[in-house]
Parts: C-alpha cells; sequence; structure tokens
C-alpha cells in the first residue's frame, strides 16, 4: 500500500511513527497534542496548530485517520502535485486547529489529524468534477461524518468544519492560480 514515494504516504510515516514515539514515551503527546486557546496565549507554544496531526486518541482513531488520508491524499496529490497537495494539507490542518482552538471553551485537548483529512475532502469537492468523482458521494461522507461526530460525541466538529473551508478554499486558489 504505501510502495510508492508520494507527500500522502511520507506523511502516513510521518504520522505513525510518530504516534509509535508516543507509545514509547508516552510525556511525548502531551507535548505535541493542541490546548485551549487559554493554554496557548499564555504559553506562546503555537506550534501546537501543527503537532496535533502527529497525536491520536488509539489506535481506531489513528487508523480512520490514516486511511481516510490514503483514499483522500492519493488523487488529491495526483491532480495537484506534490507540492500544492501538501499547501491544501497545512493550510487544513492549520484552520481546522484555530477553528478549534477559536471556537470551543477554553479547557479542552485536541487531538489527530482529522482537521486536515476534512480540508482534502473540502479540496475532493473543488477538484472532483475534473478527477471524474460524484461530487454528490463526496458531499454525503462528509455529512455523514459530521452526525457521526455528533451522535458519538467527543469529536472536535469545529476542527473538521474549519479544515474542510481551509481545504476547499486553498483548492480553489490553486486552481484559480492555474489559470
Amino acid at each position: 500500500m504505501l510502495n510508492k514515494r508520494t507527500a500522502t504516504n511520507a506523511l502516513i510515516l510521518i504520522i505513525l511513527a510518530a504516534y509509535l514515539a508516543q507509545q514509547l514515551l508516552p510525556d511525548l503527546q502531551s507535548q505535541l497534542l493542541l490546548p485551549g486557546l487559554d493554554y496557548l496565549q499564555y504559553s506562546n507554544e503555537w506550534y501546537r496548530l501543527i503537532t496535533v496531526a502527529l497525536t491520536h486518541g488509539g489506535l481506531m482513531h489513528l487508523g480512520f485517520n490514516m486511511y481516510s488520508l490514503y483514499i483522500l491524499g492519493t488523487p488529491i496529490e495526483s491532480a495537484y502535485g506534490r507540492n500544492k497537495f501538501l499547501i491544501i494539507f497545512t493550510v487544513s490542518l492549520v484552520t481546522g486547529s484555530l477553528a478549534s482552538v477559536f471556537f470551543n471553551n477554553g479547557n479542552f485537548v485536541s487531538v489527530g489529524a482529522s482537521g486536515a483529512v476534512f480540508g482534502l475532502f473540502g479540496a475532493f469537492l473543488i477538484v472532483g468534477k475534473t478527477i471524474g468523482a460524484d461530487i454528490r458521494e463526496i458531499a454525503i461522507i462528509i455529512g455523514l461524518n459530521f452526525v457521526v461526530g455528533f451522535i458519538l460525541g467527543g469529536v472536535d466538529w469545529r476542527a473538521h468544519l474549519g479544515g474542510l473551508f481551509g481545504g476547499a478554499l486553498a483548492a480553489q486558489l490553486i486552481l484559480l492560480r492555474r489559470r
């Protein structure tokens, strides 16, 4: 599955390695996760807007995010190229993290790469027609993910929404720049 040298596969390997490192060094996770705005303003550890993608709340959470990253990242990277894919991923990650920090209450902790993954959903909506995807199916999957998040609870839907909008915006700006 991860035999090709792509940015998508590299991100998956980096996140998997970080998860393994956190299992071996449990204190490492507390240095990477995304705390609330109150803490960030006090600590000035804004790097956590990005390092949150290296943390996950267990193997199932990690598995879902890495599978989604592979399924979405592969065609988006193919359509946009490596560098532009990485821009979309990073913008999605940061906008997801910012939405999480600014729209959650001050006492929360967020983990995972799902803000960036939802950004890839947003990018897929933008580029979908040009790569032959059914936009309605993607919209349904996005909607189902939000519904499941609300039903299960403990899901940072604000990060998902921020990532979704950030990814769609980045993808659209890149397409406009191409023309």
